[in-house]
């Protein structure tokens, strides 16, 4: 079996497409196509397709005009290994959208991300109440995750 998120755009899928891959090491835009024939979405022609990897996941995604928004409901979630990788993303991603608390951010299209460090999840998982406690209360107050500050709320 395989597992492909879907995601529906309203209009500009193909520039999403484009610009998300660019962004994600090791992803890339498989297929893009339009459908030549009427749909309920619309006349021959405006529904657009494509098929493209963000790292190791798979997607595809269609432009075919308004349905339902992107929420929360559904995010994608980056792991980031340093602060330059965090802030390169959050940098580029929240261009034209808006940013939110705890590492969450929606891009210009709507779409949500959460842009995070893999030293978060280390922190949080600490056998020491107290600590992962003092990095959760950080990392609450925090909108773009700053690895240095999590490191010294661990420490005390």
């Amino acid at each position: 079996m395989k597992v492909t998120q879907h995601l529906w755009f309203e209009k500009d899928m193909e520039a999403a497409v484009r610009f998300y891959t660019s962004l994600i090491g090791g992803s890339s835009v498989e297929w893009v196509s339009t459908i030549p024939a009427d749909t309920p979405s619309g006349p021959a022609g405006s529904v657009k397709l494509a098929g493209f990897t963000l790292g190791d996941q798979r997607y595809m995604a269609i432009e075919a005009g308004p349905l339902d928004p992107f929420n929360h409901s559904f995010s994608i979630i980056v792991e980031c290994e340093t602060q330059g990788e965090i802030d390169r993303l959050w940098e580029a991603l929240q261009d034209g959208g808006s940013t939110e608390q705890c590492g969450w951010l929606r891009d210009r299209w709507g779409l949500s991300w959460q842009i995070t460090p893999k030293r978060l999840g280390e922190l949080m998982s600490d056998p020491d109440p107290a600590k992962a406690k003092r990095v959760t209360e950080a990392m609450l107050k925090m909108k773009k995750f700053d690895i240095a500050g999590l490191e010294a709320a661990a420490k005390g």
